[in-house]
């Protein structure tokens, strides 16, 4: 009673010796923290040269062009244009006219393609035909200027209220020619005369043919004039005008 306990007293001289230690080793500096620094910022600043961002764990690079003498000279773009213009009197056939035409929408849209515009006029010209025999105004409407979508969709009208419906397959296209070509007010306009071949019937409300033969293909000719403005966005092409040549 009264006394100190042995262990206690070893295990008190135990903690006072570990503390003086670790307060020498953590006080103590080897040299090196000054070096440890500028190596921290040179790798700082290098990463701030190199366009980066530092910030707490993450890095982010943000994106900048490497040379502005990459970009290719305007003199460099010439062959290309000649060349493209070129192509666009090729395509024309001989017909000087659609050929100068079709050189000024070159101009006016590089992008523009008149083979890529024939296989789009092509699946349109499909889609609408389809589209006017199911009366599917909505397809139509995408497709069509204000002008030609009235005309339709009052064909559909007339022969819903006579009770009219059109059985028609469509076989396939057997040709399609760019005829006319145009560039007037920023609006390029092209006209495609197509041959098809359908297989059409109309009845009526007992379901007689009274028109046409669900067993014979037909062959039918449209003359259709397709428009888009040049200087928008919107690269589709709407229809604006159709020709029956039979």
């Amino acid at each position: 009673m009264g006394g100190i306990d042995v262990v206690t007293l070893i295990i008190v001289v135990l903690a006072v010796a570990i503390f003086i230690k670790l307060v020498s080793v953590l006080g103590r500096r080897t040299g090196h923290e000054q070096t440890r620094i500028e190596r921290y910022r040179a790798q700082q600043e290098a990463r701030q040269h190199n366009g980066e961002l530092v910030g707490q764990d993450k890095v982010v690079t943000l994106p900048r062009r490497e040379r502005d003498e990459e970009e290719e000279p305007p003199a460099a773009s010439q062959p290309a244009q000649a060349d493209g213009e070129q192509r666009m009197r090729d395509f024309a056939g001989g017909d000087n006219e659609v050929g100068q035409a079709l050189v000024d929408i070159f101009r006016a849209d590089p992008a523009f393609d008149p083979d890529h515009f024939l296989q789009g006029a092509k699946a349109a010209y499909e889609i609408i035909v389809t589209a006017f025999a199911e009366g599917n105004r909505r397809t139509l409407k995408t497709l069509l200027n204000a002008e030609v979508y009235d005309g339709f969709t009052g064909a559909i009208a007339d022969r819903e209220r006579r009770g009219e419906q059109i059985d028609q397959s469509f076989v396939g296209i057997k040709s399609a020619d760019l005829v006319e070509a145009d560039l007037k007010g920023g609006v390029a306009q092209l006209t495609v005369k197509f041959v098809s071949e359908l297989i059409s019937a109309t009845r009526d409300r007992a379901g007689v043919v009274i028109n046409g033969d669900p067993k014979r293909i037909r062959e039918v000719t449209d003359i259709w004039t397709f428009a888009r403005e040049v200087p928008s966005r919107d690269p589709n092409w709407k229809l604006i005008a159709t020709q029956a040549a039979n």
